[in-house]
C-alpha cells in the first residue's frame, strides 16, 4: 500500500505554484513589521558610532525607526525572493520598506490619539496563532525568524499595528459607511442576469500616489512585477507593500465580476490568462498590479472544484546528475507510466523504476498550479502526466485515479456576503484617504 502522507505531495504543489502560491516561507516573508524600540540604548549622534549602536533612520512625529527595524523588515522581503535580489534592487526595496514602516508608525499614533489600545496579551495570542499556522511552536517560529535575519519583536510590532489600525477604522470609519439594501438587491439582480458569464478571483497590489508621485509609483510597481515574474511571491509583496485593505490576506480580493472593478482594471483582467500578473496600471489615486488567480462562470459549475484522487511517483536524482542523463531517465519513466494500465499498477511500476509513491484522495483541481490544472483536467482516469521535476525534488509523475465533478451552483451569494464586500470596499477607500491625510500632516525627520 502507498504511504498515506500528504505533506510531500502538497509541498510539491506549493513549490510548483511559487509565483502565486503561499508556501510557508513565502507567508512568513510577507509579514510586515518593525522591531520594538522600547529597549533602545541612548542614541549617539556625534563622534564615532559603535557598530552595535542602532542608528535612527527616521523620526516620525517623535517616534524612532532604526536601521535595525528596516533591516529586519527587508530581510523578510529578501527571504521571499529566495536571495535573487541585486544590490541595486536591495537599495530600492529598502526605501520602500522605510515608507511602510513610517505608515505603520502613523497608524499606531493615530490609534493611540483616538484611545484605541492593543494589549500585549492580544499581540502574543496573535503571534502564537501565526506560529501555529506554520505548524511551529512559538519558540521554533522565533528561531526561524532569527535565521531569516528578522525577529519575533518585528512580527509582533507588525501585528500590533494591524490590530490597532483595524480597530481605529471600525471606530472612525465604519460607523459612517452606508450600504443600502437597494444597492445590495441591485447587485443580486445583476448576478442572476449574469449567470454563465465570467468572474475572476483576483489578487491586488495598490500603491497610492498623487499625480506628481505617479512616475515613482509606476517605477516601483514595475520592479515588483519583474521580481514576481522572476519567481518571487506575489503574496509576500502584497503583504509588504500594498496599501489596500487586502494586504493582510496577501492581496486576495476574492471573486469579482469585471463590472465590479474600475474600468481600467476591468479591461485588463478580461484579457489576462489565468495564473499571470498584469503590468502596472494607472488608476485614480495610484497604481495597481493584478494577479488572476482563477476564473469561473457565475452560478455555473466550476470545473476547478472537481475533487481528484491521485498518486504521485517520485524518482530521486543522484547528486551530480547531468541534464542529458535526467532527460534520458525522464523518457524511460514516461514510457513505463504511459503503458502501465492505470492506478492499480502504480506501486509495481514505481518499484521497477526505483521510485516511491504518495497518494492523496482529496486534491481540488483548482489548487494545482496553472500548468498542471490544464494537463490534469484533460487526463482520463488512469492517465499519467508528463514527467516533471528538478535535481532537488527528483523526477515526478502524477496519475489520476478518480475524479468527482462538482454540481452546478444553485444560488447567488447571500445578501450578507454581498453587503460585506461592498462595505469593505468603501471602508478601504476611506482608509486610504485617512492615511493620506496622516502622511500630509506628519513631521518626519530622516537621518
Amino acid at each position: 500500500m502507498p504511504e498515506r502522507t500528504l505533506a510531500p505531495f502538497l509541498l510539491l504543489l506549493v513549490i510548483l505554484a511559487l509565483p502565486l502560491g503561499q508556501a510557508r516561507g513565502q507567508q512568513v516573508a510577507g509579514l510586515r513589521g518593525s522591531g520594538a524600540f522600547a529597549d533602545l540604548p541612548e542614541l549617539v549622534v556625534l563622534g564615532t558610532l559603535e557598530p552595535n549602536v542602532r542608528k535612527a533612520t527616521a523620526i516620525v512625529n517623535g517616534d524612532i525607526i532604526t536601521d535595525t527595524d528596516v533591516d529586519q523588515r527587508l530581510n523578510l522581503v529578501l527571504a521571499a525572493n529566495q536571495g535573487r535580489v541585486s544590490a541595486q534592487e536591495r537599495d530600492i526595496l529598502k526605501v520602500q520598506v522605510l515608507r511602510n514602516l513610517i505608515d505603520e508608525k502613523l497608524q499606531i499614533q493615530a490609534a493611540s490619539e483616538n484611545e484605541v489600545t492593543v494589549s500585549e496579551a492580544e499581540v502574543e495570542q496573535a503571534y502564537q496563532r501565526v506560529a501555529a499556522n506554520f505548524r511551529q511552536t512559538p519558540e521554533q517560529f522565533a528561531a526561524f525568524l532569527r535565521q531569516s535575519g528578522s525577529s519575533p519583536a518585528s512580527i509582533k510590532q507588525q501585528i500590533r499595528a494591524e490590530l490597532a489600525w483595524s480597530r481605529l477604522l471600525r471606530k472612525r470609519i465604519e460607523p459612517f459607511i452606508n450600504v443600502g439594501e437597494e444597492e445590495v438587491a441591485a447587485i443580486i439582480r445583476k448576478l442572476e442576469e449574469s449567470k454563465g458569464k465570467d468572474e475572476y478571483r483576483v489578487g491586488e497590489i495598490f500603491l497610492s500616489a498623487s499625480p506628481d508621485e505617479m512616475p515613482r509609483a509606476l517605477a516601483d510597481a514595475s520592479r515588483m512585477v519583474q521580481a514576481i515574474r522572476a519567481g518571487a511571491s506575489f503574496v509576500a509583496y502584497a503583504r509588504q507593500f500594498s496599501e489596500a485593505s487586502t494586504a493582510a490576506v496577501g492581496g486576495d480580493l476574492g471573486w469579482v465580476r469585471a463590472e465590479q472593478l474600475s474600468p481600467e482594471l476591468a479591461e485588463v483582467i478580461q484579457r489576462m490568462p489565468r495564473g499571470t500578473i498584469s503590468d502596472p496600471i494607472a488608476v485614480p489615486g495610484g497604481v495597481a498590479v493584478l494577479a488572476l488567480i482563477d476564473k469561473r462562470q457565475i452560478l455555473a459549475a466550476n470545473p476547478a472544484d472537481a475533487i481528484l484522487s491521485m498518486k504521485q511517483i517520485t524518482v530521486a536524482l543522484p547528486e551530480g546528475t547531468t541534464e542529458a542523463r535526467a532527460r534520458q531517465l525522464a523518457d524511460q519513466i514516461q514510457s513505463r507510466t504511459r503503458s502501465m494500465g492505470g492506478c492499480g499498477r502504480v506501486e509495481a511500476v514505481a518499484a521497477e523504476i526505483g521510485g516511491s509513491v504518495v497518494a492523496n484522495d482529496s486534491i481540488r483541481l483548482g489548487d494545482l498550479p496553472g500548468p498542471l490544472q490544464d494537463i490534469v483536467g484533460k487526463l482520463p482516469v488512469g492517465g499519467a502526466t508528463p514527467v516533471f521535476g528538478s535535481q532537488r525534488d527528483g523526477l515526478r509523475v502524477l496519475v489520476l485515479c478518480g475524479r468527482d465533478d462538482p454540481s452546478a451552483n444553485s444560488g447567488t451569494p447571500s445578501f450578507d456576503a454581498i453587503y460585506a464586500q461592498m462595505n469593505d470596499e468603501r471602508v478601504n477607500s476611506a482608509a486610504r484617504r485617512y492615511l493620506r491625510d496622516l502622511r500630509r500632516d506628519a513631521v518626519v525627520d530622516y537621518r
